[in-house]
């Protein structure tokens, strides 16, 4: 028998527009996953990208220590041994020739390692010369500080905290030490320069006198302002106190390299003042390294969660459209095998049933025969043999 196609397409709705209700449900949910994935990917990326820079000025902040050091020995006309130098140089080839290639270093610090061997092979002869000659390597350093926070993606962090630390750390500190010993050197250079250099020599010293206390300053704003907005509770215990001692050593150097009211330098003064914010830097560099590569570490560890969180709402939100579709499914199923069910109960016996138009027969038509006296029909009273008969 030929169902009618009006009753096929209500039947066939029935199944699919279910279907296409879970299928319509699991775009967004696949959108939404993706979208969240690759965003906090893209932060969990980043932030390991930063600790790898952190790494890199761990091992630079011995290198730019020994390097002015060796300077002033070199100006003073002092042999230095050279071993912090060298064991310094050889602790950041190591670092570079494993994460160099990510951070796009190795060729910048294959530049400033052959720079720094010809150094230290050179005799103190010419202390002008030497001072020249140390300017431009200690140059070339403070470039691949900037290259690395570059590359790394320091320069770059989204938190106020971790940004002023990486930058108090990458690039204020090494400035501001690079310049006080130019200024402490070209100090001691002075007396040896003739009265025609004088103008010259007094503005090269006020210049240097700015370089160095202008990122000192700058250094202790940007901890200040990571300790203030930083939701860690340990990062102000941990970096005031070095910061105290550090910021105490520049107000000493910023006295004495005041020029007297003759325009005059004493070169010994400022010696000593710069050897105590040397080594005040060199304790707070560390700590300031530390705090931030804690920050970043934590920023990890939270991203990694959040990638799990997103896996398992998206997995949640599958599951719930799988017991869904099930649910509309089994439903469908029902409601079709009670229709079946429902047309089997009426249709007669001998196969047609009442959506069949030649049922019931007109006037006149045969009747199917059925048994006589048969419980529940209401034609039996009505039909006998002598029906049959006929």
């Amino acid at each position: 028998m030929t169902v009618p196609a009006s009753r096929v397409r209500p039947r066939t709705a029935r199944r699919v527009v279910p279907l296409l209700l879970v299928v319509g449900l699991l775009v967004p949910i696949g959108v939404l996953f993706q979208q969240s994935w690759r965003l906090t990917d893209d932060d969990r990326s980043l932030a390991a990208r930063e600790r790898l820079g952190v790494a890199y000025l761990r091992v630079l902040g011995p290198v730019t220590d020994a390097l002015v050091d060796a300077q002033s020995a070199a100006v003073a006309g002092r042999p230095a041994t050279g071993a912090a130098l060298t064991d310094a140089v050889e602790e950041v080839a190591r670092v570079d020739a494993r994460i160099g290639a990510e951070l796009r270093t190795q060729e910048r610090w294959a530049g400033l390692r052959a720079k720094l061997e010809a150094l230290r092979d050179r005799a103190p002869t010419d202390p002008e010369a030497a001072f020249t000659a140390y300017g431009e390597v200690t140059d070339l350093l403070l470039d691949l500080h900037r290259k690395v926070r570059e590359s790394s993606g320091l320069i770059r962090d989204p938190a106020s905290d971790s940004f002023f630390l990486q930058d108090a750390a990458g690039r204020q500190l090494p400035e501001a030490m690079v310049a006080a010993g130019r200024l402490t050197d070209l100090a001691a250079l002075a007396a040896r320069r003739t009265p025609d250099d004088r103008s010259r020599t007094l503005a090269q010293l006020a210049a240097l006198r700015v370089a160095a206390l202008t990122p000192a300053g700058t250094l202790v704003d940007d901890l200040r302002a990571a300790v203030d907005r930083s939701e860690s509770a340990d990062l102000g215990g941990t970096v005031l106190t070095p910061l105290d001692t550090y910021q105490r050593a520049v107000e000493a150097l910023a006295a004495a390299s005041a020029p007297t009211r003759a325009g005059t330098l004493d070169a010994a003064p400022v010696a000593g003042a710069r050897l105590d914010a040397h080594a005040a830097a060199e304790q707070l560099q560390p700590v300031i390294l530390a705090e931030l590569d804690a920050l970043l570490a934590a920023r990890v560890d939270r991203l990694d969660r959040d990638r799990w969180l997103v896996v398992g709402a998206a997995g949640l939100g599958v599951l719930l459209l799988a017991v869904l579709a099930g649910v509309l499914v089994t439903a469908a199923r029902r409601a079709r095998r009670r229709a079946a069910e429902a047309r089997r109960a009426r249709q007669p016996e001998d196969g047609r049933t009442a959506e069949d138009p030649t049922w019931p027969p007109g006037p006149g038509e045969p009747r199917p025969l059925q048994p006589a006296g048969r419980a529940g029909d209401p034609d039996a009273a009505r039909w006998g043999p002598a029906d049959a008969a006929r």
